[in-house]
Parts: structure tokens; C-alpha cells; sequence
């Protein structure tokens, strides 16, 4: 095999199934890395190698969920060798090849650390940054990736355009989100960007801020006020405090662009403040039951 034309025919294949630019060039590292590592033909690999390979990437302290997702590349990689460029060989990346991976509860902040989060925010740009984050559910890609013409401030939503997945959504802007993204955008420079959020200091001012610009500033507020926060910190608040409020879970799942219900239901784990009231409630009525005497007892004449 040419590695090369293979790489090359590799990408154009990724491409057609309409993956983004950042995930075509993600797959592609993987691969790079894998082949370099190799030090057999790719044809000649076997199950006992890739389990070597895994061990390689532990020594690395890689984490499992990430190892996972370089043994899935990988074995789409040699799908794609054996189908699409007919080499004979047998997947060595068996499709239970997984390594057993903790699913932490998704953690959510509380009402008052939010609160205490947002004074100790100054900036108009961070404030509306952090308020669609908590109210609207964005993503911090989908923060940074915000075009000023996805925003429809009259009807009160944002067009989430290639989403996670490739999937588009609208989101609905809260009164307190909408007043901060207003306030933002009448203070943002009139330049031509068409992101919403720019970057104000420095060499790159009046360009788009990057996803590590905007996980960089929430960074700095946690050590600031010494609260456990992060981006998709704040989306699981968002989701917790619909949830709380009784909103159904179908109507979190669109909201957040989940694809599967399952995703969203994690959060009725974390914090359903329905659940407790339902619980305490029936409890009582179970209580009020067992102290009141039988009918059956009424009339024992012992």
C-alpha cells in the first residue's frame, strides 16, 4: 500500500460523509499517530497488537474515554482499507474493543453560586458569553461559532447552526441573556466579523475569540471565586433548573441538541426537585395511613 494516496483517499472519504474540517483532521492524527507507532504492515495487525497498542496509550495516561474514541477511528479506518480500497485483512479493532469507562452525573451549580459567579463578571462580552451558556444551553463551540445573523433579538432565539453532529436547532434567549447580549453588542466594535463575540485586547482584537479564549475566561472566574465551574458546567445547570421548573424532558433534549433521550434523563439523576416533592408527599399520605386505626380493628372485641 501507498500511505500516502491511502491518507489522501482516506480524507476524501471522510469528507463525503460530510464530517466537519475539525473532525476530518482529528481522524486524521489519529491515524498519523497509529502508524507511526506501528511497526508492522497495517494488513498484519492483530488483536493481540491493538491490546499492545492500548497499553501503549495507558503508559501515556490517556484517559479511557479517549482511548475509545482512537480504537472507534481506528477501526473505521480499517473498514475503510478493506472496503473501499479492497486490502485483504481482517479488522483487528473488534467492535466490543472498549475499555469500561466511569459516567460521572453530569454536576450542576447552585442557584446562589450562579449568582456569586456573575457579579464577579465585569466584562459586557463575558457576561453575555456566560449567559447564553446557563439560559440558552449553547455549547462552547457554538458560543464561539455565533454569527450576528443567527440571532433573532425581536423573536427572541438564536439559530444554532452545525451543532454537534452537523445538527441545526433554535434556542430561545431568557429575558436576563437577551438583556446582556444587548447590552454587549450595542459596546462591540462596528467591525465587519460576523461572529458575535470578538476578542478586545491585544493582536488578534476585533478577531473571533477561539473556544480556548472563551474555556480560558471561565477558568479565570472559577479561581476567582473559587467555584467548580466550566462550560458544559453551565448547560447542566441549565437543564437542571428546567428540569426543577417542571419543564419536560423532550422539550431539554431539543433545546440542548441531544440525540438521544437517554443523554438528557442523566440529568433527572442529578437534581429533580419534582421526584423529591412527589416523594415527600405520597410519604405523608403512606404516614397519615398507617396512624389512623382499621376499620377491621373497630370492631375486634378483644
Amino acid at each position: 500500500m501507498q500511505m500516502t494516496n491511502v491518507i489522501i483517499n482516506f480524507r476524501r472519504h471522510l469528507k463525503r460523509r460530510n464530517l466537519s474540517k475539525h473532525t476530518v483532521k482529528y481522524y486524521l492524527n489519529i491515524i498519523k499517530l497509529y502508524v507511526v507507532w506501528l511497526d508492522v504492515a497495517l494488513e498484519d495487525v492483530t488483536c493481540d497488537k491493538v491490546d499492545t497498542y492500548i497499553d501503549y496509550l495507558l503508559r501515556k495516561r490517556m484517559h479511557p474515554a479517549s482511548i475509545n474514541l482512537y480504537l472507534t477511528i481506528i477501526r473505521v479506518f480499517y473498514d475503510y482499507l478493506k472496503y473501499e480500497e479492497n486490502v485483504d485483512l481482517i479488522n483487528p479493532v473488534k467492535r466490543n474493543r472498549r475499555l469500561r469507562v466511569p459516567r460521572p452525573l453530569p454536576r450542576s451549580l447552585r442557584d446562589h453560586e450562579v449568582e456569586k459567579l456573575f457579579d464577579a463578571i465585569k466584562s459586557k462580552r463575558d457576561i453575555a458569553i456566560f449567559k447564553l451558556m446557563v439560559r440558552c444551553g449553547l455549547r462552547v463551540e457554538e458560543v464561539a461559532y455565533l454569527t450576528l445573523g443567527a440571532i433573532d433579538l425581536k423573536r427572541r432565539r438564536i439559530l444554532v447552526q452545525q451543532g454537534k453532529g452537523g445538527k441545526d436547532r433554535v434556542v430561545y434567549i431568557s429575558s436576563d441573556a437577551l438583556e446582556a447580549l444587548k447590552a454587549y453588542l450595542r459596546f462591540r466594535s462596528h467591525c465587519r466579523a460576523k461572529n458575535v463575540f470578538l476578542v478586545e485586547k491585544g493582536t488578534y482584537k476585533g478577531k473571533a475569540i477561539s473556544v480556548r479564549g472563551i474555556q480560558k475566561r471561565i477558568e479565570y472566574y472559577a479561581k476567582k471565586t473559587s467555584i467548580e465551574v466550566s462550560c458544559h458546567r453551565l448547560r447542566h445547570t441549565m437543564a437542571t433548573q428546567l428540569l426543577n421548573a417542571e419543564a419536560e424532558v423532550e422539550t431539554i433534549q431539543d433545546l440542548l441538541g441531544h440525540n438521544w433521550i437517554t443523554t438528557t434523563q442523566r440529568y433527572c439523576k442529578v437534581s429533580n426537585l419534582k421526584v423529591q416533592r412527589d416523594y415527600f408527599k405520597a410519604m405523608r399520605n403512606v404516614l397519615q395511613r398507617s396512624e389512623q386505626p382499621s376499620v377491621a380493628h373497630l370492631f375486634d372485641p378483644g
